[in-house]
């Protein structure tokens, strides 16, 4: 309060010289710091608004409209407010902008009494992403400029954008052949020549099943189990440590992981194979939930920090996705690659060693990764040789880089594709659903 200490010291200096015009002027002056600052408050107080968004989730290139309603809920008229519905940093980055702006989120304004005025602006929704729209921040305060008043007028908004799926060329959606041949642990082609165990006679099980050591020895009718010798769907593991990203072409590189990860998923659906995910990225909804947005606003700039998604997260824990079969599988996996984002948490290496007790046997590990190190050689041979089907899909453009990584995997066993650009998709996932 130095504009109170400020006035008490003039008012006190007049009474003491008894100058009459100076106590007039600090009288004036201390009246319209009052007034001032009571209006101003007031005002701030008494606006308030709401946000609607005609759709929460979208495709890339639909458009999502906005629309804002401000009202004064005082008798007051509220002279001017300076609104602006804050978007995330990320949502104008890089050119072109992930969500491209129709109309204006920063508007000058003025309310009478009890009245309502209605803003409205539209965003195309040009990537994936999981985006924070709002929230609605409001600046307001006197006519002289003494006193300025900040609020967060509305909660924000999400609004969720899914991955494009690219079709697959040559792709037979009919088709219910398997993909992979390893063993996998549930019965889909049984293999007469391998024998998995005993279980005690069903009515049904033809006299071959019969196991006749097992029925000797308990007295029980006995009947073979035998395991399957090849597999349905996948387990997509994506790398998604920024480390593998750079700066200089990372963000297309990255989108098209995620867009090849789509394709993937979307293709064995329609086979209607088992489908899974495996990440080390960072769940965007996750971040919130946990972190949550600050509320206490000292200044416009401070609110523009505090009430947009925070940028960094320090959690080491995988996304996971359980692999499974249907429709709602599929758009559970799509809904998460919508919301990953690159993350400097667990490298590839820790990802695999942390979720493989979680990784079923019966579906290929398909890993996604834009770098093969030896460290990561290592880890997917050691995942082949602990009786998964690894392949391994290499988010790599360059053709001698490319070769280089493919060696390394080659050496542990494990086959790699290359995924040179975003045409390239639809044939790698034909070249490795159809093999």
């Amino acid at each position: 309060m130095k504009w109170f200490a400020a006035v008490s010291v003039l008012l006190l200096l007049a009474l003491v010289f008894q100058a009459g015009l100076l106590a007039y002027v600090v009288y004036a002056v201390a009246g319209i710091l009052v007034t001032s600052r009571f209006l101003s408050r007031a005002w701030a107080e008494g606006a308030e608004a709401e946000r609607e968004c005609n759709r929460l989730t979208a495709n890339v290139g639909d458009k999502v409209a906005v629309v804002i309603r401000l009202r004064n809920r005082t008798r007051l008229p509220i002279p001017w407010l300076l609104v602006e519905d804050l978007f995330p940093r990320h949502a104008f980055l890089p050119p072109p902008p992930r969500l491209r702006v129709e109309g204006r989120r920063l508007q000058l304004a003025w309310l009478k009494a009890h009245a309502t005025r209605t803003l409205t602006y539209q965003f195309t929704c040009n990537q994936r992403g999981y985006f924070q729209i709002g929230p609605l921040v409001l600046e307001t305060g006197d006519l002289f400029g003494l006193h300025r008043r900040f609020r967060v007028l509305t909660e924000p908004h999400f609004v969720l954008v899914y991955p494009e799926v690219v079709p697959l060329e040559g792709f037979d959606i009919g088709s219910r052949r398997p993909i992979g041949e390893v063993r996998m642990s549930y019965r889909l082609y049984e293999d007469p020549t391998r024998i998995a165990g005993v279980r005690c006679y069903q009515p049904g099980d033809p006299l071959n099943r019969i196991h006749w050591r097992a029925t000797a020895r308990t007295g029980t009718l006995h009947s073979k189990l035998y395991e399957p010798s090849t597999i349905a769907g996948a387990t997509i593991v994506l790398d998604f440590h920024q480390d593998g990203y750079p700066a200089e072409g990372g963000i297309y590189r990255s989108e098209l992981a995620i867009t090849a990860a789509a394709s993937v998923t979307h293709a064995l659906y329609e086979m209607n194979q088992q489908v899974g995910l495996v990440t080390n990225g960072r769940d965007a909804a996750d971040r919130i939930r946990q972190e949550g947005w600050d509320y206490d606003i000292r200044s416009r700039q401070a609110a523009r920090r505090t009430a947009g998604m925070r940028e960094s997260s320090d959690r080491l824990q995988p996304v996971i996705v359980p692999t499974q079969r249907g429709a709602e599988q599929r758009m559970r996996i799509l809904e998460t690659l919508a919301r990953v984002e690159l993350t400097d948490g667990l490298d590839l290496v820790q990802l695999v060693r942390e979720t493989a007790p979680r990784i079923p046997r019966d579906a290929t590990v398909l890993v996604i990764l834009p770098r093969v190190t030896a460290e990561t050689a290592v880890a997917l041979g050691n995942l082949r040789r602990s009786g998964f089907a690894v392949s391994a899909i290499l988010n790599i453009f360059e053709e001698h880089y490319f070769a280089e990584a493919a060696g390394r995997l080659a050496a542990e066993g494990v086959d790699a594709f290359q995924l040179k650009d975003r045409p390239g998709i639809a044939s790698i996932c034909r070249r490795y659903v159809m093999v």
